[in-house]
């Protein structure tokens, strides 16, 4: 497929890369959700809260921990067609290494400020990065709606600490929509399109990526250079390693495959990368038989400001967190492990954190992971075999065969109590099966119990037999004589118990004037 790089030109002068920066709980995600449905035509019912933060625990503590990415397009007044690269940040200043990096992909930043708390630290914090990368600024007062907002003392606010001008203040309400279309033309009117040469060797940053089961490492990018198209090969200029882009897309906020990224543009690439390292955050990708020479400046290195330690219960449990602890490492560049020998508690590893909340996030994200490994070991014990997993952002879609008997036997109540009531279930039959089944028969006193005669697989022969045995045990009353509890296979006995006589002891010591 031939691109025109004139046509490409002209298509850049219609892009906007932008970001959404601001104070926790300003309103970036409503605003964002606003953006989705003016230019995507989503009626009120269609549209959910917070569409862009996809974790659970972005959902149910109200916040945005990772910078996310959606593209838009927006039909301005004049009847040109644009392409807006929507990025909402977090807010908290555990997180600000999130809004940098995000930043180092846009042209912009929407200031957001809201009417009824004025300027906070982060507000100002996150401006200063937006002006030290040279972006241009559209500052916004939202919640203006609210009863208690003051527009005309947070404006004089936004004048004496950060220096705007109060003719460039927007207002609006993200919550009712009211003052947003006005924002959508500011932002195609006055930010600037991306820099860069469609004709010159391929730069892409890598701003962010994830690990995926299937696909491997997946990788957010901005083409900063040239354009990139699937089936090409790529090359990792940090590590020189080589690789063909099997996938390419964007997000709507919905994952969609396109056949290439023009310069300019924001998306996502898999190239069946297998290393979790292998492609790490502020890298720069090139071509392999076209590569460019000079690589795009990376992003500074962060700070830690928390340390704490992390030690498995189990040293078996030992690699499953080293794992666990490489997959979070590249999603979340600012989380810094190294290993750790404690002699009281075994290997382990010592972590860096931006602050409380980051190592408060960092350690529920891993208890939630290690949950999804508890549920594959309830399938794998149910007899099931793996057909598909599937990352669906904070969502994983596990598909399994599992027999029949096994799931409607306990399945779903110990699914439950895994998951604390999280994971859902829904099973259909597929089809019959032959197995290893045999049939264990219960004597009691030598006489066959028809009732408890059950088909088991053989893998769970012993463990069945000891169950209906001491259950047997436990229910049957003490007789005058011995009760034999007997399991068999083919008259052979596979397992064995006794309900002990009640004994007589006329020989024994009586208490109270023997």
């Amino acid at each position: 497929m031939n691109i025109n790089s004139n046509q490409i030109y002209f298509f850049m002068k219609n892009i906007r890369n932008f970001a959404i920066i601001a104070h926790i709980n300003h309103g970036k995600s409503t605003l964002s959700d606003r953006f989705i449905q003016i230019c995507n035509n989503l009626s009120p019912h269609e549209i959910k809260n917070q569409m862009l933060d996809t974790m659970e625990l972005e959902k149910e503590r109200g916040i945005t921990i990772k910078a996310q990415s959606v593209r838009l397009n927006y039909i301005a007044k004049n009847k040109n067609k644009y392409q807006f690269n929507l990025i909402d940040t977090p807010g908290h200043t555990d997180f600000s290494y999130e809004v940098s990096r995000s930043l180092s992909a846009c042209e912009g930043a929407l200031l957001i400020i809201d009417a009824t708390q004025g300027v906070e630290a982060q507000t100002v914090a996150n401006c200063h990065i937006a002006l030290k990368m040279q972006l241009k600024i559209i500052p916004i007062l939202n919640k203006i709606d609210l009863p208690h907002a003051y527009p005309e003392k947070v404006v004089k606010e936004i004048e004496n600490i950060i220096g705007i001008k109060s003719n460039c203040i927007l207002q609006c309400s993200a919550k009712t929509g009211f003052g947003v279309p006005k924002i959508l033309e500011c932002i195609a009117n006055n930010l600037d399109p991306p820099h860069g040469d469609p004709n010159s060797a391929l730069q892409a940053l890598i701003i962010d990526s994830w690990f995926d089961n299937y696909l491997g490492v997946i990788i957010l990018v901005k083409i900063k250079n040239g354009y990139l198209k699937r089936g090409e090969k790529i090359k990792i200029m940090s590590t020189q390693e080589i690789y063909s882009v099997i996938h390419i897309g964007i997000f709507t906020p919905e994952k969609i495959n396109i056949k290439y990224l023009k310069c300019g543009e924001v998306g996502w690439i898999a190239c069946s990368i297998k290393k979790i390292q292998g492609a790490l955050v502020g890298d720069t990708i090139t071509l392999a038989l076209y590569s460019s020479k000079n690589a795009l400046p990376g992003f500074k290195k962060v700070s830690h400001k928390v340390f704490a330690s992390i030690f498995p219960i189990s040293s078996k449990k030992y690699i499953s967190l080293k794992n666990s602890l490489n997959k979070l490492s590249l999603n979340d560049a600012s989380f810094f492990y190294e290993p750790e020998n404690s002699c009281a508690l075994g290997m382990g590893f010592k972590c860096g954190f931006l602050g409380l909340l980051h190592l408060e996030i960092i350690q529920e994200r891993l208890e939630r992971e290690y949950k999804i490994s508890k549920i594959i070991a309830l399938c794998n014990e149910k007899r099931g075999v793996q057909i598909n997993l599937v990352y669906y952002d904070i969502n994983v879609m596990l598909i399994y065969e599992i027999p029949m008997s096994e799931i409607i036997l306990n399945f779903f109540d110990r699914l439950q109590s895994i998951s604390r009531g999280y994971a859902s279930l829904n099973y259909k039959f597929k089809y019959f099966k032959k197995t290893n089944a045999v049939i264990i028969k219960t004597i009691v006193n030598k006489t066959v119990l028809d009732a408890l005669t059950c088909i088991v697989h053989k893998n769970y022969i012993h463990i069945y037999s000891q169950k209906i045995i001491e259950k047997l045990k436990n229910l049957i009353p003490r007789q005058q004589f011995d009760i034999v509890i007997q399991t068999s296979i083919n008259n052979q006995v596979v397992a064995k118990g006794t309900v002990k006589q009640l004994r007589k002891n006329v020989l024994s010591k009586c208490y109270g004037g023997d």
